[in-house]
């Protein structure tokens, strides 16, 4: 048992360094001055720092109207991946039905669906219905992306709430939508929390589908991936750092949601 609680322990330390260490060599590149970014080796303790990197991209032609892109289409997917998902995940833990466990495989499955193969057949639908170059047009495909993820949480989140409590509420006068507004929702908040973050997390990072299905109203992960050949070195990392930086601080507003649903005190 000791010998196993210490593999999880050095395992857990290994996975956390292997991620910290690239995100901490981008945000010191994004912090220094510009000579310094193409240094080799890289100091983890840099000799002085510098906002001309970070000032430099922010003035970038481009980049705030790629940000409120991005920040926009974020928005709509995980609106739209909670008001899907949700009602799915509950339907799959609240009743039973033929098909059911085909139904969750099939879930599973659209993200093994190579998206690159979507590419022309999308491009050429989303120019006849309107939908080409545009923010809704983003957030419908990169709900598609979150929406397994959204429906099996929600799921199995449904399905760790006692069917009682909702009996409960319905012998004393609430209907089936009042007791799941007032009973199982607010339990449910915590992976409600979990299920918008990485939606928001998978439409911020992704650049495939925002890359080819739009030209003016590129999110910032295209915009940078279209600029990435004729841009320095320095404002790749700012761009990179960027990127890094809304995904970190949104998990880490919604931290005690995430904690309250894996039993853990947060204070």
């Amino acid at each position: 048992m000791q010998n196993t609680s210490r593999f999880v322990t050095v395992s857990a330390l290994l996975l956390s360094i292997c991620w910290l260490v690239p995100i901490v060599l981008i945000g010191l590149s994004a912090f220094v001055p510009r000579e310094a970014v193409s240094a080799w080796p890289k100091s983890f303790i840099p000799e002085a720092f510098s906002l001309d990197t970070m000032r430099f991209f922010l003035n970038y032609a481009g980049v705030w109207q790629a940000v409120m892109s991005s920040v926009f289409v974020a928005a709509l997917t995980m609106l739209f991946a909670v008001i899907l998902g949700a009602p799915a995940g509950y339907a799959l833990a609240r009743y039973d039905f033929t098909g059911q466990t085909a139904y969750r495989l099939l879930v599973v499955m659209t993200r093994a669906f190579p998206l690159a193969i979507l590419a022309l057949p999308l491009v050429t639908r989303f120019i006849s219905v309107g939908l080409y170059d545009t923010h809704l047009g983003v957030a419908l495909v990169h709900t598609a992306l979150a929406l397994p993820f959204s429906i099996l949480v929600s799921s199995s989140l449904f399905m760790g709430i006692p069917r009682e409590l909702e009996e409960a509420a319905w012998t004393l006068g609430c209907s089936r939508l009042q007791a799941f507004m007032k009973i199982v929702l607010p339990l449910a908040l915590p992976g409600v929390a979990a299920t918008m973050i990485f939606s928001f997390v998978i439409s911020w990072n992704e650049v495939f589908a925002a890359s080819v299905l739009t030209l003016n109203n590129r999110t910032l992960t295209a915009f940078l991936f279209a600029s990435l050949e004729e841009s320095p070195l320095h404002f790749r990392f700012a761009g990179g750092f960027f990127l890094i930086l809304p995904s970190l601080l949104f998990i880490f507003v919604v931290r005690k949601y995430l904690f309250s649903m894996w039993g853990i005190s947060n204070r």
